[in-house]
């Protein structure tokens, strides 16, 4: 994995990634951070406390502070992965808009949903990106000057996108960390591929800690609960969609249709082509 930073008033403010292989790292945000990152090779897939975001190339995400898990995942082939993120820190910019008013600090009327949101392809963002890119071979060029104004160039930038809306809300409340129930992080996790350790990073606990704190909100252990929602999830599936029982199954998270259906006989008492019939008959 090789990174590359270029600095502002000390703090890093633009990185450039590029990973050759396969990795899965915690990625926590700070809570007076927030983050732009835009793939420009390869996959990933980012887990925060109640999302699954899957971002490919020429895709960004806008994150604020928050807790997450960062996981490359191979694509055409290939494990390489290469990425370029602009940090937002709360100090610099309230000193860049010192003599103007922010374009992004105003009222929110709609309550804050999510930590981030994902940018799909956008040719302005997408050139943007590329402009970046010639600054980490010429940094003896680099001045503030042109630093701050990448920061607002890409900031009026996500302000004008299709997503504008997502963005002035998570913008207008970016260094204020917006937490999350316990049984909200795990229920929005039910079907991801996600271990019990990950789950417990998301919620800021140990392992041990969260295995008790599991048990007294859903008297069960984490393995038995999910399994047993997953399945749950899957006979909805087989009621109400015409995809094939081994998609339900991977969709589910199960690792093959063998055990989907050694699970679903025990809990339903007929196989999960059986438990289709009966409803496809009615």
């Amino acid at each position: 994995m090789k990174i590359d930073t270029i600095d502002l008033y000390g703090k890093s403010l633009f990185t450039k990634v590029s990973i050759d292989r396969t990795i899965q790292m915690p990625t926590p945000m700070p809570e007076d951070e927030a983050g732009f990152v835009y793939v420009l090779k390869g996959r990933c897939i980012n887990h925060s406390e109640i999302e699954q975001l899957d971002i490919q190339a020429n895709q960004a995400v806008l994150a604020k502070s928050g807790n997450s898990i960062f996981k490359t995942v191979p694509h055409n082939h290939s494990d390489e992965y290469e990425a370029v993120s602009i940090r937002f820190h709360k100090d610099i910019l309230s000193k860049l808009y010192s003599s103007q008013s922010t374009p992004f600090y105003e009222q929110n009327k709609s309550p804050l949903k999510s930590n981030s949101v994902l940018l799909d392809k956008n040719p302005l963002i997408d050139t943007y990106a590329q402009s970046i890119l010639p600054y980490f071979t010429n940094k003896e060029l680099l001045t503030e000057e042109i630093l701050t104004f990448k920061i607002k160039e890409l900031i009026t930038l996500l302000l004008s996108s299709d997503h504008s809306s997502e963005i002035v809300a998570i913008m207008s409340n970016l260094f204020e960390k917006k937490t999350f129930e316990f049984r909200e992080v795990i229920h929005s996790h039910i079907l991801s591929a996600i271990s019990i350790n990950e789950l417990a990073q998301l919620t800021y606990m140990s392992l041990s800690s969260f295995k008790k704190e599991f048990k007294r909100v859903f008297n069960s252990t984490p393995q038995k609960y999910i399994l047993d929602k997953r399945i749950e999830r899957a006979a909805e599936s087989l009621q109400k969609s015409t995809d094939t029982i081994s998609n339900i199954a991977y969709a589910c998270q199960f690792q093959t249709l063998a055990h989907m259906s050694r699970v679903f006989k025990s809990k339903y008492g007929i196989s999960p082509s059986e438990y289709r019939k009966n409803f496809s008959d009615k």
